[in-house]
């Protein structure tokens, strides 16, 4: 029997469970949970409510609750039962052994979206590593050879279960991905040095899950990241430069959606990956405007950015899905010294989006060089890597056959530059 139970081809036959426990200080949302199960092809058919005052330890349900689901599960003929909860071990193998039906809780749902979504190799590497270290305490279930013992005449003794070497095989492979994560970890960090070396300011965007940030990254970068309307459909962290006037270069940052209390696995496994927003310059919290509980998806949002660290980052807010609202005004909130602080947008119709440019220029303020310079012939590799920076706006050439060119980049890339072609400012001649 396989480790990880397959996944089916068409949609399995849910039904899911959700109690309001009163020990819960903040409880998991119905709503959120439902799109989960669709966001990984669950087929919903029916929806178990029920409230204690805690969990119960055998079987997490009171008994009455287990039997009621036991009858619906039946009649639904279902083929998978998911809590809202995150269940303990003991708790998901009693409830599998009492329903005759495979139990999932909500931290296996997520992997499982987690696992569906991952297309880089760095990304399945951390699906990988989330799912070994969740499942690691849930290896006796599912296995009928768990007494076999190595034996025999001449090898008698405690041996090793079947169990004790899966579990070994497990420990292994984990220490193998968390070496190779740490290779992609040691090469992100390198490529945050260069960018600071060459002071390339980075913009990382941030925000709940399905709140718009791949389509409003594909806008402003002209990229293609996969973007879709469910939840968890950007995984992997992708980077695009772009050119903004009066500002220069900029990094963007399209990084994994936040989710209410995501396990610690999940950050711990995805930690690479959120680092990019940890590193950022600047972090565009993306919000969906329309939505009724956006507030509380703000607050959940802050809740793990204080988690990895980037809480105290420069932070502006950006209202995405104006489009869905009754009056769809494209806008710049400021606070009380002219400073942007929200940008009101649209990624779908594009309303607004140079709004949130001209705002993110205002945060990143940097010395910027807008200046004419007569070269000589001889200074043709310092106006090479000039045009390599893409800070060339106009170029004549006058009867000496001496280059005029119009240059604007910022002050440090040119100081850069002059000194990477064995120059000094004084040797260049103003126009």
């Amino acid at each position: 029997m396989s480790l990880f139970f397959d996944r089916p081809d068409f949609g399995e036959r849910a039904l899911l469970v959700h109690l309001k426990l009163n020990s819960e200080s903040e409880p998991e949302d119905v709503g959120e949970f439902e799109e989960l199960v669709r966001s990984a092809g669950g087929d919903i058919v029916d929806l178990v409510r029920g409230s204690r005052t805690s969990p119960h330890a055998k079987f997490f349900i009171g008994t009455g609750k287990l039997e009621e689901i036991a009858e619906i599960a039946k009649r639904e003929s279902a083929q998978l039962i998911i809590f809202n909860h995150n269940l303990s071990p003991s708790q998901e193998r009693n409830l599998e052994a009492h329903l005759q039906c495979r139990v999932l809780d909500r931290t296996g749902l997520i992997l499982d979206i987690f696992a569906m979504r991952a297309r880089t190799h760095e990304g399945k590497l951390q699906v990988e590593l989330a799912q070994l270290q969740h499942l690691s305490s849930r290896l006796v279930r599912g296995w009928t050879h768990l007494e076999r013992q190595k034996g025999g005449i001449g090898m008698r003794g405690p041996g090793e279960t079947q169990l004790e070497s899966d579990r070994r095989m497990v420990r292994d492979r984990i220490k193998s991905i968390k070496k190779r994560l740490e290779k992609v970890r040691v090469q992100r960090d390198q490529g945050r040095q260069s960018r600071l070396k060459s002071d390339t300011p980075t913009v990382s965007l941030v925000g709940y899950t399905n709140a718009g940030k791949s389509t409003l990254f594909n806008l402003i970068t002209e990229s293609d990241v996969y973007a879709a309307d469910q939840l968890f459909a950007t995984l992997d962290p992708t980077m695009r430069r772009l050119d903004i006037p009066e500002q220069g270069p900029i990094i963007f940052a399209d990084t994994v959606g936040f989710i209410s209390h995501l396990p610690h696995r999940l950050i711990n496994a995805f930690r690479a990956t959120l680092e990019e927003a940890a590193a950022a310059n600047v972090l565009l919290h993306i919000i969906d405007a329309s939505a009724e509980d956006r507030s509380t998806n703000v607050d959940r949002v802050n809740d793990v950015l204080k988690e990895i660290g980037a809480h105290e980052l420069p932070t502006l807010l950006v209202y995405n899905k104006i489009d869905l609202m009754d009056e769809p005004v494209p806008r710049i909130d400021r606070d009380q010294d002219g400073k942007p602080v929200a940008v009101w947008l649209s990624a779908l119709t594009g309303e607004g989006t140079d709004l949130l440019l001209e705002a993110v220029a205002e945060y990143l303020p940097r010395k910027m060089i807008h200046t004419k310079l007569q070269l000589k012939p001889e200074q043709g590799a310092f106006r090479a890597a000039l045009y390599n920076y893409k800070a060339v706006l106009n170029e004549t050439y006058n009867e000496h056959g001496d280059v005029n060119l119009e240059i604007q980049l910022p002050e440090s890339e040119f100081l850069r530059i002059v000194k990477q072609s064995g120059l000094k400012t004084e040797d260049l001649d103003p126009i």
